[in-house]
């Protein structure tokens, strides 16, 4: 034992991990968790008043919004909703394998929740190349008409319900980048065998971020695919 050590009243030395103005890792875990659900609930606010705004216009002008998600791919919306509810399971596990000393489990857990995140980001850009092409991208490229030239009136409207869908999937798809790419520094210190049962804070605040962004997909999913048409009348 080091003079240092002995002076202190410590038996073995700190933590590698543990950092110098926390007592131990309880209280640095503790603190790290309270940090990122205080950083979750400022984006629940930034998200909420988007959400709200998109919500007064759905009611001001329900049959452009019904209109405007009728150009929608439910079933890439849908499927992407399937792999994120899959993947923030492989993250949950991810935690629990950490937290049971499960090296190879840890890893493994992260490398699924990494290939189901980008799988969504590839689904998304599938989607977001058709919508370029289909001419329903917001402002000098937008050269999208209905159908039935009976309801061209109704297609300024049609263009604001894609600024909020390109304004909403962006910022979430934006999350998603910064959710990868955390996810591989985390995957990175876990193959190097950093975590365990008695430190596995960044796993887990990890997790807490990732099942953040799913839920707001989930979320944004009805919104903009489903809800839109809900109580207006087939425009057609």
């Amino acid at each position: 034992m080091s003079d240092l050590a002995f002076e202190h009243g410590e038996e073995h030395p700190p933590h590698p991990f543990l950092q110098h103005h926390f007592e131990d890792l309880g209280q640095q875990h503790e603190a790290s968790t309270l940090g990122m659900w205080a950083f979750l609930c400022t984006e629940i606010l930034f998200f909420g008043g988007v959400l709200l705004a998109y919500w007064v216009y759905r009611i001001m002008y329900p049959a452009a919004w019904a209109l405007g998600a009728e150009q929608q791919n439910t079933l890439a919306g849908g499927t992407n909703t399937l792999v994120l509810i899959v993947s923030s399971l492989t993250m949950a596990l991810a935690v629990r394998s950490a937290q049971l000393n499960n090296r190879r489990g840890t890893v493994l857990m992260l490398i699924l929740t990494l290939i189901f995140g980008t799988m969504f980001l590839g689904i998304k850009s599938y989607e977001y190349h058709a919508h370029w092409m289909e001419g329903l991208f917001p402002g000098a490229h937008w050269h999208w008409q209905p159908k039935d030239p009976a309801i061209s009136a109704l297609t300024p409207k049609v263009q604001l319900f894609m600024v909020f869908y390109w304004g909403l999937t962006g910022l979430h798809a934006l999350h998603m980048v910064i959710g990868v790419g955390l996810l591989l520094y985390i995957l990175a210190r876990a193959w190097r065998g950093d975590f365990h049962a008695e430190y596995y804070a960044p796993v887990e605040v990890m997790g807490l971020y990732w099942h953040f962004v799913d839920i707001v997909w989930i979320f944004l999913f009805p919104f903009l695919y489903l809800i839109p048409h809900v109580g207006a009348h087939h425009v057609g």
